[in-house]
């Protein structure tokens, strides 16, 4: 084979590249906006019910509900790592499995055992590449995470806790601040702070409710409703960095496809005019030749 056809062919895969990668980027650029507004959209419910649990805590002993109840030193600590179903996102599920890692081998120097409870299959492949204690497992979540994905992973740990199997909960995902920068960070599930349910002192005027049935009861039904609305944050922030980091990874792809093309345009026509010239030098030496046999 030539040197054009080689670098012809070359040239080729390199701009089908860059066009998958162009097209992932718009595509990501996309469902960045989409993820934006569902994080906007599930903030004034987060902030209302915090609001309502804070002054349902100004009447209640909140150090007597269990999931209040601080066990320490932690005997078995549960991290869930959130993480995307698919790659291509740059280093964003390396930093939270790295995190993971990181936390994990902390809480064992301290004594506790460490089960992971891995959302995305990214993290699921990795802890069951690493042999970890894999608690549970959730997949097909990170494209569209749904409030009924956060229920159902939290009442699994909420009863893990109240059973006292579990001593403390940690989850470890992305904070997205915006479309080029997202933040591995972790946050202590359970037991939940008092600092996050009691309310701050203030001088001005405060919304006056009406418990139905009992302060208690409904201060049981608010904190796990708290954790649940934790759990979807971190997989809507999840969700939302995953699209940031791809379309920032596909715009270095298609940069660098870009690039490459300009430098195999320039080489293919140097080599195309090296057998050009080398195809004229041979013509003129053919007829030389026939010159002098004549």
């Amino acid at each position: 084979m030539s040197k054009t056809s080689e670098i012809r062919r070359r040239l080729k895969s390199v701009d089908n590249t860059k066009q998958i990668t162009k097209t992932m980027e718009m595509v990501a650029a996309a469902k960045i906006r989409k993820a934006q507004e569902r994080i906007e959209q599930a903030r004034p419910y987060a902030l209302q019910m915090m609001d309502v649990l804070a002054h349902v805590a100004q009447h209640v002993q909140v150090s007597s509900h269990p999931l209040l109840e601080t066990r320490e030193p932690s005997k078995r600590t549960v991290i869930v790592a959130v993480t995307s179903d698919r790659g291509l996102c740059g280093a964003a599920n390396a930093n939270i499995l790295r995190r993971s890692d990181n936390l994990a081998t902390a809480e064992r120097e301290a004594g506790a055992q460490v089960d992971i409870f891995a959302i995305g299959r990214k993290a699921i492949n990795y802890f069951r590449y690493v042999e970890a204690n894999i608690l549970d497992e959730r997949r097909e979540i990170s494209d569209n995470p749904k409030f009924s994905d956060a229920k159902s992973i939290g009442a699994e740990l909420i009863e893990l806790y109240q059973k006292k199997e579990v001593d403390k909960v940690v989850v470890i995902f992305n904070h997205f601040k915006s479309a080029m920068e997202q933040t591995p960070v972790e946050h202590v599930l359970l037991p939940i702070k008092r600092d996050a349910v009691e309310a701050e002192e203030s001088g001005g005027a405060t919304a006056e409710y009406e418990f139905e049935p009992g302060k208690e009861e409904v201060l049981g039904r608010l904190l796990p409703t708290y954790i649940e609305a934790l759990i979807y944050r971190a997989l809507l922030e999840s969700s939302a960095s995953e699209q940031g980091a791809r379309r920032t990874a596909m715009k270095a792809a298609t940069d660098n496809a870009t690039e490459m093309i300009a430098l195999l345009t320039r080489s293919f026509n140097r080599a195309r005019q090296a057998a050009i010239t080398q195809e004229i030098a041979e013509i003129v030496g053919g007829a030389e030749a026939l010159g002098e046999a004549d």
